[in-house]
């Protein structure tokens, strides 16, 4: 799989691009806030109708404009997709497979399958639950249609069931209704936790592996899903939780509240570990999720590295790299430095001044 091209109009500090990537590494290199990593989100929302930083529409449209256009050209298992997306500054936006417009974003998913991976990934183990149930959703929503319709159901329900719980507070009368939104809650939410188990479990497979080769066979990294409640006592805990949620306003059980631990040697590193062992460990389960994916789509993935090297010491940077010979990589970095230009097999280059793109090696 991957991205042959992509075009843009009015799209952040884009009036007009057209650019063509290579098969395998491309650099796109140049000075910050001048536009790399915009080209980047262009690409994740061609595959996930979503920006990665979660931009709405109307600030990812040019200043002054009131609309934009992207349009990605995809190639997977040979065969060709155009994906064009009109943004709009009052408005939904409108999605088009190859000029066939399309009413829901899962028709989009699973054509363009991306692993984005930022300095913001870096902290994906030190942060809060919340980071990591989104690592978890973000892929398994491009994998899994039905997980994207399970999982969309039950926040759209759980919103309800929160906004029921506080006119409760006003209109007791309103209790008797409850029942209707506990019932879809656990409904969907049963389906939630069950496939993140095993999103967790096929990840937790592959990941030891990788990690004990980046660390030198020094570290043993385990994975483990840390559901808020096991869905077979979903509907208990629930109703024991019933008093606490009316006095609360909110659902203080459910997937919603899950979380993800990682290990190494027995050792919480989410709370106890050191920067160094974060990092290792976000970036083994960067790889493992180019692996999942991979096993899943029988196909490599489009791999997006904004500005990630430079937060990487030599090792890590080597270990990375070395591992991409398969996927096609697009990289955002500050400059050419010598790593870059000596060490690693580059196949496009690009430098970005102010919304302009040049191409300095085909």
């Amino acid at each position: 799989m991957i991205i042959k091209s992509i075009q843009l109009s009015n799209f952040r500090n884009y009036e007009k691009l057209d650019i063509s990537f290579d098969s395998e590494t491309n650099i796109i290199y140049g000075d910050n806030a001048q536009g790399k990593t915009n080209i980047l989100e262009a690409a994740y929302l061609s595959g996930t109708t979503k920006s990665h930083k979660g931009s709405k529409d109307k600030e990812m449209i040019r200043f002054g404009e009131d609309e934009a256009h992207i349009r990605t050209i995809v190639e997977k298992n040979d065969k060709e997709y155009r994906i064009d997306m009109h943004l709009r500054k009052n408005g939904a936006k409108g999605v088009a497979i190859n000029k066939m417009p399309i009413k829901k974003a899962s028709e989009l998913f699973g054509i363009l399958n991306i692993v984005f991976f930022s300095p913001e990934d870096l902290n994906i183990i030190k942060n809060g639950p919340a980071e990591r149930r989104r690592f978890i959703d973000l892929e398994l929503c491009q994998l899994d249609k039905i997980y994207l319709s399970n999982l969309s159901k039950y926040n759209k329900t759980l919103v309800q069931r929160n906004r029921l719980l506080k006119d409760i507070a006003y209109r007791p009368d309103l209790i008797d209704t409850l029942q209707v939104w506990d019932m879809q809650l656990l409904e969907y939410g049963r389906h939630v936790i069950k496939k993140r188990r095993e999103f967790v479990n096929e990840l937790n497979e592959i990941i030891q592996d990788i990690h004990s080769n980046i660390s030198g066979g020094r570290e043993k990294l385990i994975l483990k899903y840390e559901p808020s409640i096991d869905d077979i006592f979903f509907e208990d805990e629930l109703l024991k939780a019933r008093s606490r949620d009316l006095k609360l306003c909110q659902t203080t059980v459910g997937p919603h509240r899950d979380d993800m631990l990682f290990s190494v040697d027995g050792v919480d590193i989410r709370k106890y570990g050191s920067q160094g062992q974060q990092r290792t460990s976000a970036l083994s389960l960067k790889l493992s999720e180019i692996s999942l994916v991979k096993t899943n789509i029988n196909s490599t993935p489009v791999l997006l590295l904004d500005d990630v090297l430079s937060e990487l010491d030599g090792n890590r940077q080597n270990y990375l790299l070395n591992s991409l010979s398969d996927t096609q990589t697009i990289i955002t970095c500050t400059g050419l430095d010598e790593f870059v230009k000596n060490r690693f097999q580059v196949d496009k280059v690009f430098h970005v001044v102010k919304g302009q793109v040049e191409v300095i090696d085909e």
